[in-house]
């Protein structure tokens, strides 16, 4: 295992260090790159002390190469329009991403493997046609209108709950006023996530169900519920669980549109606020941060396999 683990950690660092690279220079040699920022109008020693700041001074190879060495020690440069170091900005943004990120996850995962064992229990009658309805539904309906919808509903009109950001000014930390508020943004991420989930779960249980072992337990008389949980639930999950981790690579993107919508202050927001302004260095951090996350998110579902199924094995 700690072989698997160091070897995926390898190709894990080859990977980002390819997206840095790509992302660093696509980013630097398009037109409207960082030297647009500079104001040509000021005198021309002012325009050269701002390019010798932000290193656009130098050739595009040598910047990228001062922008890796620092980003090796946690140094991935200065915000441009806010002027604070851009991992100081990932920390400060990173948690309310996760909180709504692995918020969502849970409830995609929870509520897909239920709807898609119902599915495959209820086979061709009305919950099977019901959850292939909601499955439809949460694909085909767009994130950013299903969060204007829900905001109407809950919020302006109903007030039940907050319609914008992670907590109530002036309220400290309670917890309550933090749940409240994440409510309708991992809401309508989770059900845009869910209908994956549950066709997967769908057709793992009517595979499993179809086995020799599941009718052999039934025939030894073994209750329905013991059939379900220790035969079919558990030996349908390998599918699941892949499907959950790419369920999870695909969060960040989708918490860019929910968070913008929502006035949640994660790296989704921070990303559009960057692209907007055009603070590149903002743009490589957060470019890099979810390359590593999606790397990591990697390596724990390989993982995860092993304790799924003690079949499968990391050597």
């Amino acid at each position: 295992m700690i072989v698997f683990v160091a070897r995926r950690l390898l190709q894990g660092a080859a990977v980002l260090f390819l997206v840095s690279a790509m992302t660093f220079f696509l980013v630097n040699l398009a037109p409207g790159g960082p030297s647009s920022l500079i104001d040509f109008q000021s005198t021309a020693a002012e325009r050269q002390a701002r390019l010798a700041r932000f290193g656009l001074d130098r050739p595009v190879h040598e910047r990228y190469v001062r922008w890796l060495a620092g980003a090796v020690r946690g140094d991935l440069g200065t915000s441009i329009n806010q002027g604070l170091p851009v991992a100081a900005l990932l920390r400060q943004r990173i948690g309310p991403t996760l909180v709504l990120g692995l918020t969502s996850l849970a409830l995609a995962a929870l509520f897909g493997v239920a709807l898609g064992v119902i599915a495959a229990l209820r086979r061709d009658r009305w919950p099977d046609h019901l959850v292939n309805s909601i499955a439809t539904l949460g694909m085909s309906v767009p994130n950013f209108w299903l969060g204007i919808v829900v905001i109407i509903v809950f919020a302006v009109n109903l007030g039940w709950l907050p319609a914008t950001g992670s907590a109530s000014i002036g309220r400290g930390f309670d917890l309550g006023d933090r749940v409240r508020h994440l409510v309708l943004p991992a809401g309508v991420l989770a059900f845009s996530l869910m209908p994956n989930v549950a066709r997967v779960t769908r057709a793992a249980v009517l595979e499993v169900m179809a086995s020799d072992y599941v009718r052999t337990a039934r025939a030894k008389g073994l209750l329905e519920p013991s059939v379900l949980l220790k035969h079919t639930v558990r030996n349908a999950l390998v599918p699941v669980v892949a499907m959950l981790g790419l369920v999870a690579t695909v969060l960040f993107s989708g918490s860019v549109v929910i968070e913008s919508v929502f006035g949640w202050a994660g790296i989704g927001r921070l990303a559009i606020e960057a692209a907007n302004g055009r603070d590149y260095p903002v743009i490589l951090g957060v470019t890099l941060l979810a390359g590593a996350l999606v790397i990591v998110t990697n390596i724990a579902v390989d993982m995860l396999y092993a304790v799924v199924d003690p079949r499968i094995r990391h050597d």
